[in-house]
């Protein structure tokens, strides 16, 4: 059975470039600033850079920072590579293998440093992350309740809904404790962003906790990640429709 601290949640997204990193930095600070320990983990990843004989995620980092510096960097992120690619595939370019086993058992080492994790995946929930595993296997395992992050651009609603039917299907179904919208730039002239996020909020069953302009410092409201962490809202197998 994995060890692991009593309390996670999994933030995944809509796409590679939903904004991942930015919004589970926001949670790990706003879980410290509570006076909880946090403790960040990302599983693998690829698109590293070198600094000196080191392999660096900048994502990685980005969370280490958020949390407080917790552990070490390398707890954080147990498995680099610098191809741009799937961490699997970017690990054979390099010559070497995903650890399947170690993308579960990483986590382990924050037992005795977290009262509380956040872990963000590796690109969307099916991306794959090893031979056999998607980031859907991951966070089965993990059994964490799961944040979905949502870019507010044009075919969010269909890539939230397909993400949320994946997830209550995987397995015997993964919780979401709730959807985060973000504004990426350079979509002004977009005029679904202005509809995107109150369709979300009428069709999906996970609530819709908050939107986060970018580079914003916070969330646009309060929310008690530390309570969401032991919570989640799962579509039934057998639904046909999202629409509560």
């Amino acid at each position: 059975m994995l060890k692991k601290p009593p309390r996670g949640l999994f933030v995944t997204g809509t796409s590679t470039e939903a904004g991942k990193t930015f919004v589970a930095a926001l949670i790990a600070r706003s879980l410290r600033a509570a006076g909880h320990r946090v403790g960040v983990y990302k599983p693998a990843a690829s698109d590293c850079i070198k600094v000196g004989s080191d392999i660096i995620s900048e994502d990685a980092a980005v969370l280490w920072e958020a949390a407080g510096r917790p552990h070490t960097l390398d707890a954080v992120c147990p498995q680099r590579f610098q191809a741009a690619l799937a961490p699997h595939l970017a690990a054979k370019a390099e010559g070497r293998e995903i650890d399947a086993a170690q993308l579960r058992q990483g986590l382990e080492v924050w037992s005795d440093h977290a009262d509380i994790m956040v872990i963000e995946g590796a690109g969307g929930l099916m991306s794959p992350i090893g031979d056999r595993d998607f980031v859907a296997d991951v966070a089965v395992d993990m059994g964490y309740p799961m944040i979905v992050v949502v870019p507010n651009v044009l075919g969010c609603i269909n890539f939230t809904m397909q993400t949320l039917i994946a997830a209550a299907c995987y397995g015997n179904g993964i919780p979401v404790s709730g959807i985060v919208m973000t504004h990426p730039e350079g979509f002004e002239g977009d005029e679904s962003r202005g509809t995107n996020a109150s369709e979300i909020a009428k069709r999906s069953v996970a609530p819709l906790l908050a939107s986060v302009p970018y580079g914003a410092e916070d969330f646009d409201t309060n929310i008690d990640w530390f309570a969401l962490s032991t919570q989640g809202s799962s579509v039934p197998r057998q639904a046909t429709s999202l629409t509560p």
